[in-house]
């Protein structure tokens, strides 16, 4: 209230009148002001962080909460602290930094054909992806250029997240998906899986290919397939999708399907698989979630040999 009457009385009657300290008030005030700008002045140095980290590809769409992970992953701090998210909340709002994640369905699947179409092994038996090379899921996608469309089909491992095969062409046809698929065998050096692999993908004529299922059967891979008018079951390439739209496609004019491969390529390698940070990988990048596995694993292996050894000797 003093504050607000100032302007017209002095602060010396204004406190006579509210029986006020005016010592005290004076020195409430001066605290309160400078505890302000400096509030003000480390909101500056926050949002300045924060645009850095957008201008990088790799999180250039970021919502609040990735963000304060990328705050703290590089080790930016405030008096010693990590910001916390309420705060980055705010000025990313404050300073219109928040993206609007545009949402669209787009049906590339052909599912009326005569090719036999195999059930969904990941709800059939309950499966829960606990490791990289269990659940591969592969799915297509389109992107509009000046000359008419391009499709992209990938192929992902369902553990980490991380695309291990990928082809880009101007037909929607079974060569497009099984180039994706030969690269993801070789990307993952495999000869015979022993079906240890699930290879997941919608009921579309080019997954149910006889090209594309001998592929898978050769090399000892399971089939599994979405159910019956329910694309949107495979969940992580509609995501992959999502996120390579917003953070890449949308953000460029491609002229040919030159310019979108080279750049399309180049995100999914150098950006989402080595540096954007998943929030369902706890704010880790698909590569280096991929690497802690097996560091784990490593580690565990050492654990047993040595206990299997420590037990041979004491018999």
């Amino acid at each position: 209230m003093i504050n607000q009457l100032a302007a017209h009385y002095s602060t010396t009657a204004l406190c006579a009148l509210l029986n006020v300290n005016h010592s005290n008030y004076m020195h409430f005030k001066n605290y309160t002001t400078s505890n302000n700008q400096e509030k003000a002045r480390e909101d500056t140095l926050i949002r300045a962080e924060i645009e850095n980290i957008i201008l990088k590809p790799e999180s250039s769409r970021y919502g609040y909460r990735p963000m304060t992970k990328q705050l703290a992953r590089n080790g930016f701090l405030i008096n010693e602290h990590v910001v916390n998210h309420k705060r980055v909340l705010r000025i990313m709002r404050d300073n219109n930094l928040l993206c609007e994640i545009k949402k669209a369905f787009i049906n590339t699947t052909d599912s009326n054909h005569d090719f036999r179409k195999y059930a969904n092994l990941l709800k059939k038996e309950k499966v829960v992806v606990v490791r990289p090379d269990q659940v591969w899921v592969s799915d297509i996608t389109y992107i509009k250029l000046p000359e008419g469309f391009v499709y992209l089909a990938v192929v992902i491992d369902a553990y980490s997240r991380k695309v291990i095969g990928y082809c880009l062409s101007k037909h929607i046809d079974t060569n497009l998906a099984l180039e994706a698929l030969k690269m993801a065998i070789k990307e993952r050096k495999v000869v015979n899986a022993h079906e240890q692999i699930i290879h997941h993908s919608d009921r579309g004529v080019q997954y149910a290919s006889l090209d594309y299922t001998n592929l898978l059967q050769f090399h000892g891979i399971r089939i599994s397939m979405s159910n019956p008018g329910s694309p949107w079951e495979n969940g992580f390439a509609e995501s992959f999708f999502k996120t390579l739209k917003n953070n890449e496609v949308y953000l460029n004019d491609y002229q040919n399907i030159y310019e979108a491969k080279e750049n399309l390529f180049k995100f999914i390698n150098d950006v989402y698989n080595s540096s954007r940070l998943h929030s369902s990988l706890g704010y880790l990048p698909p590569a280096e979630f991929e690497e802690n596995y097996y560091q784990r694993l490593k580690v565990e292996n050492i654990k047993n040999y040595n206990q299997t050894t420590l037990a041979t000797v004491l018999r």
